[in-house]
């Protein structure tokens, strides 16, 4: 029995770009200036867009990004903050339909810079908070000394609740990160397959929608 969902934030319960492309505009100008020659245009592009997916030390250790790249883009995207209202996804009122017997506790756990991931939490919001959605929320802040990683707050989920690894889903875009993070602690993963997310044969399950979700855990 599915006792716990935890579930990611960007492009699983709203799109990492619903704020608009021009929230992440400053931190890529700050790179393309750093960048030196260090990569092509075209590569830089690409690694920008890669931004919208994967946390910013990610992406510059696939892209071979410079020390000063870097640097640039860290230190231009620690002062951005979501300042307008976000919606998510249109299914996410199904989260309220899950909350509460028989359904499971739900957790939400996002990487990336505090600032900007606690926005975001603060920006969504439909008939109630966002917050109170969740049984409890945590942010794998990238940008303090104290960051553990996903893994290490799910396994911290797990020992507080006393849940074991059968009991859980974790539920993301990311292979890379909350599907590799679920996989290697022993818990089914379902990978949301929003616009833009590439299906990965790393997930137990793979949905479309979170009405797809609410089917699974009642078989």
């Amino acid at each position: 029995m599915i006792k716990a969902i935890i579930f990611d934030l960007d492009n699983c319960l709203s799109a990492a770009d619903e704020p608009g492309s021009a929230l992440l505009e400053p931190v890529f100008d700050a790179i393309r200036q750093a960048n030196r020659g260090t990569l092509p245009d075209e590569a830089l592009e690409t690694a920008l867009a890669d931004c919208w997916y994967h946390a910013m030390d990610f992406v510059a250790k696939k892209h071979g990004f410079s020390d000063e790249m870097l640097a640039a883009g860290w230190g231009m995207i620690s002062q951005i903050r979501v300042t307008t209202p976000m919606r998510g996804y249109g299914d996410l009122p199904i989260l309220v339909e899950l909350r509460g017997d028989p359904f499971p506790m739900l957790f939400l756990v996002t990487s990336g810079f505090r600032q900007l991931q606690d926005s975001k939490v603060k920006a969504l919001s439909i008939e109630q908070p966002f917050e109170q959605w969740f049984t409890e929320i945590h942010i794998d802040a990238i940008d303090e000394p104290s960051r553990t990683s996903k893994q290490a707050i799910f396994q911290t989920i797990l020992n507080t609740h006393r849940l074991s690894p059968a009991e859980v889903m974790v539920v993301g875009d990311n292979p890379d990160s909350e599907l590799a993070a679920g996989d290697r602690l022993g818990i089914a993963t379902v990978q949301t397959l929003r616009p833009g997310v590439e299906k990965s044969d790393l997930a137990t399950h793979h949905i479309q929608t979170l009405g797809e979700l609410k089917a699974l855990i009642e078989r």
